[in-house]
């Protein structure tokens, strides 16, 4: 009995110093943001993921009654934008927009990366993916696929695709591509979509990998013609584009994806209240709407989740950069 008040009292304090040691991330968390919310994007503006920001950037500040601005850092395959957001201050007030190309590949494609791609960085919540469409000038003769990698093999190199840059998910799925097909594509980087897209348009380069949001309009205009799409599954806004799985190349998928990001470090508080508030904004009829008619596939997951995802995403790509021995340009 008379260790019972030494007891109660021991546990006081551990209670007391357990409370302590929580109440300045419970702090953080009430009181975030405090200050302008930066969403890095790691292009120019004008592409899907730059569109993506400025949506979610719009939610956001109505919900957090606080500024969210977004600070395009393009160059490298999105690699200088992501690398800025791993180095910044681990309070949640700069994120990143990351992409397939910065945080699933570009780790495997250089090998002097300045971070790491699963350690760098605290994974906050997917928010969309969706397949990539392989787009052709009009004036290429291949009417699909077939004959596609018919010339190719014929002549090899012969026929270009154009991408955002070396290390992006339109990049290395072309060197996917080449690897089922046997086919030989001359890669052509691009400081973002546009670039490759004018381009594409203006017929000096064949084709390309493209996100469904940039090429549509250039499609339904008849400006660029669709040959195939990279998810498993015919996408619902091209009923009659093939699968490259179906036109011959069984188990093909590859898709590109976008997902928020804050600094390694960040307060789990505060990762969980950002997760929680992107998350109920994807959810919003309008972001839907928006998003899902444009050709996406609205996310949302845990921050477990989507760190799981990262991790099985940096390995996948991995093979491919291996497979394919491709190098930045």
């Amino acid at each position: 009995m008379k260790r019972t008040p030494f007891s109660l009292s021991t546990l006081a304090l551990v209670a007391t110093l357990a409370f302590t040691a929580l109440a300045p991330s419970m702090a953080s968390a009430q009181a975030y943001p405090s200050k302008v919310v930066r969403i890095v994007v790691p292009f120019p503006p004008g592409g899907s993921t730059d569109l993506l920001a400025r949506k979610l950037g719009e939610k956001l500040t109505v919900t957090w009654k606080q500024t969210v601005i977004v600070d395009n850092r393009p160059g490298a395959g999105g690699t200088v934008g992501a690398d800025h957001v791993s180095k910044s201050e681990p309070d949640g007030h700069t994120l990143l927009l990351g992409v397939t190309g910065s945080n699933g590949i570009a780790g495997a494609l250089y090998p002097n990366l300045p971070y790491d791609m699963v350690k760098g960085f605290t994974p906050v919540t997917a928010v969309v993916s969706a397949p990539l469409l392989i787009v052709k000038n009009p004036n290429l003769p291949a009417k699909n696929l077939a004959e596609l990698v018919a010339a190719a093999r014929a002549k090899p190199a012969s026929i270009t695709y154009g991408s955002p840059g070396s290390g992006t998910s339109m990049h290395l799925t072309g060197e996917m591509f080449k690897l089922a097909t046997k086919a030989s594509f001359l890669h052509i980087p691009y400081r973002g979509s546009a670039g490759a897209l004018t381009d594409l348009m203006g017929g000096q380069i064949d084709l390309m990998f493209g996100d469904v949001l940039v090429v549509m309009p250039q499609i339904q205009g008849g400006k660029l013609v669709p040959l195939a799409v990279t998810s498993k599954a015919r996408h619902p806004l091209f009923p009659n584009v093939p699968t490259v799985a179906e036109s011959g190349y069984p188990g093909f998928e590859a898709l590109s994806w976008q997902g928020l990001f804050a600094p390694p470090g960040t307060p789990a508080t505060v990762v969980e209240k950002i997760n929680k508030d992107v998350n109920a904004a994807l959810a919003s009829p309008d972001i839907q709407e928006y998003f899902v008619s444009r050709g996406f596939q609205l996310g949302g997951s845990s921050a477990t989740e989507y760190k799981a995802f990262i991790e099985a995403e940096t390995q996948k790509w991995a093979a491919i950069v291996k497979a394919s021995g491709a190098k930045p340009d």
